[in-house]
């Protein structure tokens, strides 16, 4: 589908999702975006919903100004997908020993390793480009000095809530091996202190919600944002990067012989520099990926749903960017009142994952349907792949 515009206050509102079908605060929400002065564009995802400040699944292009909860409080928040050269015949039959290895070299949930990863010890890691990145933390924001041990040990974990670690096949059988995960909690508190800041800043007293208030280009507020943020996002993805080269020993140490054959990752909670009509903006894309053309994308649903790998079709109305997956139809408080352990062994039939009450806020039925997310971004990404999943690990 193409996009439908709603008018805004000072930009329309460009949606590829059914404004009826969007709960009334999140529009609230999109609404106040368009209200703020600095906003240049706004772009809304098939797969939009609540969050904090701005909604999640929305793409705000603003001059000299950018507003850290349209970021995410996981900054840099994101996907790896890595193709390998094994087909599912290769796989062994009964899976949870494959799980419980996952689950051993990748901690999950509150757990952390032990020790720092020393990324030259890791098999396959890209250990290149990691003199000096952790030198970079004395320069962030004081509050999160106390936490370098706890940030180091972090590092190559997968933590909790909709984050995951997967085996999946696609239709040819081919193996592939799917995360999701971000800066842990470096990132959020990094986040929360910045937003902080900005509601205490002059400018950020009349904006329709204190939650959106944003940094100016120029200052000193803004460099130090710039500084963390960045950071951040670099923390995110060698995080990915740490977490897949493990997971990818453990296939190998399993099956002889598994292979890297393709690798993808992309940002969904991040910051970009870019140029639309003419004007430099800062884009914040909150749930949403780049989709520039020919840029390879990954696009999730839920424990059952499987993940799309997508190329991204270039397109200008949407500041080139797709959705970041299916999207919540219904809060964790909702689907835990709603839904029970027996509906999650239900759903999540013929996957090895957990089943059990702690992870039935991510029950499939709790998300949006992944079909009609990707049907309704065909004018944004193609796709190229679609990944079942046959192994889940969650924290």
């Amino acid at each position: 589908m193409s996009h439908t515009e709603v008018p805004g206050d000072r930009v329309p509102i460009r949606m590829w999702a059914d404004p009826a079908q969007v709960e009334s605060a999140a529009m609230d929400q999109l609404r106040n975006v368009t209200r703020m002065p600095w906003t240049h564009g706004l772009a809304v995802m098939p797969d939009v919903h609540y969050g904090k400040g701005a909604t999640v699944g929305s793409v705000i292009a603003m001059r000299d100004a950018v507003s850290p909860a349209a970021v995410g409080v996981d900054i840099g928040c994101g996907m790896t997908a890595v193709r390998t050269g094994l087909t599912a015949d290769r796989l062994p039959d009964d899976l949870g020993p494959l799980r419980s290895a996952l689950e051993a070299a990748v901690p999950v949930g509150f757990h952390a390793h032990d020790e720092p990863v020393d990324p030259a010890r890791v098999p396959g890691l890209r250990s290149t480009g990691w003199d000096g990145f952790w030198d970079g933390f004395g320069e962030l924001a004081s509050a999160v000095h106390p936490r370098h041990t706890r940030a180091q040990r972090q590092m190559g974990t997968l933590g909790g809530g909709n984050h995951f670690l997967e085996v999946c096949l696609d239709d040819a059988g081919t193996v592939w091996l799917v995360l999701h995960s971000g800066s842990r909690n470096i990132g959020k508190e990094l986040a929360d202190h910045h937003i902080g800041r900005a509601q205490s800043l002059p400018h950020n007293q009349d904006l329709p919600d204190r939650d959106l208030a944003v940094f100016l280009t120029g200052t000193p507020e803004m460099d130090a944002y710039r500084r963390d943020l960045f950071w951040a996002q670099d923390y995110a993805r060698r995080n990915r990067d740490v977490m897949m080269a493990l997971a990818c020993q453990v296939l190998a140490e399993r099956i002889p012989g598994a292979t890297v054959e393709q690798r993808i990752s992309c940002h969904h909670n991040y910051v970009a520099e870019e140029t639309y009509d003419g004007v430099d903006v800062l884009v914040t894309r909150k749930g949403a990926i780049r989709a520039g053309s020919g840029e390879f994308g990954v696009i999730p649903g839920s424990m059952a749903t499987g993940t799309y790998i997508v190329k991204g079709l270039g397109n200008p109305a949407s500041f080139n960017s797709a959705s970041h997956g299916a999207g919540r139809r219904m809060s964790r408080n909702k689907a835990r009142r709603t839904f029970t352990e027996a509906d999650l062994v239900e759903q999540t039939k013929g996957v090895e994952c957990r089943k059990d009450r702690g992870v039935v806020d991510e029950i499939p039925a709790a998300y949006k349907d992944l079909e009609s997310v990707i049907r309704a971004q065909a004018d944004l990404v193609e796709v190229v792949a679609h990944l079942r999943q046959v192994v889940c690990v969650k924290g």
